[in-house]
């Protein structure tokens, strides 16, 4: 099975969110697409097949647990069929029939993704505790993502966490993570964010994509700004463009193929 190692949301190797990308020949069970997953180790594995023309299926696996939606692996997927095909826009179909278009735009790749709601929320003090966080500004949460939200005041201190994971994984159930932004103080950034998931993958994700669709709309309205830069605070660093489109946000990135070979199944 043909597959790929790349970075994405990054434009330097070893820096974004590493992501597999397998492109199985015949369609794979899922027992084995997580046995592959966890196999790799990385937060995100991706398995794509082409339907006919340039529509694609695409399923992301963490080490645990099957994903719904995943960015950073979408933008993987993508520079491997730009690179391996001469199609200048995709269309991704996930597991629950979600359509992900999309586009090149310069050496940048334009992904559109859905736009979700958020809602009011309580956060246990344990999860706060866990976290290493003393004062929140807002916390919502994203029922279709099972996210909870949470806005502090520093950009500093959301670099400087260094949160208990162990204490962390036991402060909540029922959801698949927590991400913790804040108003950013670079020149060159709107927001800044981190996103932490013991519960269905990783200890911390290093660029999380998928995030934004709901993370890009709580920006936007409190900014008052459709067009976005975002940058996440993980040990790796990545970066990336949004827009919010009324029910669809655009997410811009970049990615760095680091690795070709075959999985032996």
């Amino acid at each position: 099975m043909k597959t790929y190692f790349v970075d994405s949301f990054t434009n330097e190797k070893f820096k974004g969110n590493p992501a597999a990308v397998c492109l199985p020949e015949s369609a794979l069970d899922t027992e084995t697409m997580q046995s592959i997953a966890t196999e790799i180790g990385f937060s995100e594995t991706a398995f794509i097949r082409q339907l006919n023309g340039n529509t694609y299926s695409i399923r992301f696996f963490s080490p645990k647990t099957e994903i719904p939606l995943c960015g950073h692996a979408t933008l993987a997927s993508s520079k491997i069929v730009f690179k391996t095909t001469s199609f200048d826009t995709i269309k991704f179909i996930n597991y629950n029939n979600v359509e992900l278009l999309i586009e090149k735009e310069g050496d940048k790749i334009k992904m559109q993704f859905p736009v979700y709601e958020t809602e009011e929320t309580t956060v246990p003090q344990k999860m706060l505790d866990a976290l290493g966080i003393s004062e929140i500004t807002a916390k919502r949460y994203s029922p279709n993502n099972q996210i909870i939200l949470i806005e502090i005041e520093s950009a500093r201190e959301l670099a400087d966490l260094k949160p208990d994971f162990t204490a962390l994984l036991n402060s909540h159930s029922g959801i698949s993570g927590v991400l913790v932004t804040a108003v950013s103080d670079h020149e060159n950034f709107d927001f800044e964010y981190r996103y932490f998931w013991p519960w269905a993958g990783t200890d911390e994700d290093p660029v999380t994509g998928g995030v934004q669709t709901f993370l890009t709309k709580y920006w936007a309205v409190k900014l008052n700004k459709t067009k976005l830069n975002a940058y996440q605070s993980s040990a790796r660093t990545g970066t990336m463009r949004t827009e919010l489109l009324q029910d669809k946000v655009c997410i811009l990135g970049e990615a760095v193929i680091i690795l070709e070979g075959d999985f032996i199944l």
